[in-house]
């Protein structure tokens, strides 16, 4: 049996954007429209991806058409519990939404920031190793993928270190 949270999120989730139906605010029903737009836009555009991957001869573009893959179906699945967890707040339902509300005092703040100070800590390690690695990869940079895939992870890392500090920054609270 498949479970509500399995379905894809455009299989259970009710019109929002009906202007006749006096539930959500026009700000609401606009989002929404704006978020399932965009699901269906990220699905049409991961199929695409898909069908490349499939069809190239080359190994190193299928390698890294598949990285864009991977990515666009974490973006569809975050644009799908974005307009999920809307739905949940705007129409008061007796459940959680999705993505949590903002609950770090839930923990003790000072075992979360401690706990994000370390993480902190070794994405920094990370990032200067990453670093490194980089400038020894130059010589490399139009022969191999080795460079680009350095760059990604770097980049990765800033995504790993702005999360850390947003915790950080809101935990205190």
């Amino acid at each position: 049996m498949e479970s509500e949270r399995a379905r894809p999120v455009e299989e259970h989730m009710i019109d929002m954007t009906n202007e006749s139906w006096a539930g959500p605010s026009f700000a609401d029903r606009a989002l929404y429209a704006h978020l399932t737009e965009h699901i269906a836009t990220e699905r049409d555009l991961l199929e695409e991806y898909r069908e490349i991957a499939e069809r190239t001869q080359s190994r190193a573009f299928r390698y890294l058409v598949n990285l864009l893959i991977e990515d666009e179906i974490r973006h569809h699945q975050i644009f799908s519990e974005l307009a999920e967890s809307l739905e949940t707040t705007a129409l008061m339902k007796a459940r959680e939404p999705v993505i949590p509300f903002m609950d770090f005092a839930q923990d003790d703040p000072a075992a979360v920031i401690a706990a994000t100070k370390r993480l902190l800590h070794h994405e920094n390690e990370d990032a200067r190793e990453l670093k490194r690695l980089r400038r020894e990869l130059r010589s490399m940079h139009d022969e191999s993928l080795n460079g680009l895939l350095v760059e990604l992870m770097q980049r990765d890392t800033q995504k790993h270190l702005a999360i850390l500090r947003f915790v950080k920054k809101h935990a205190r609270r």
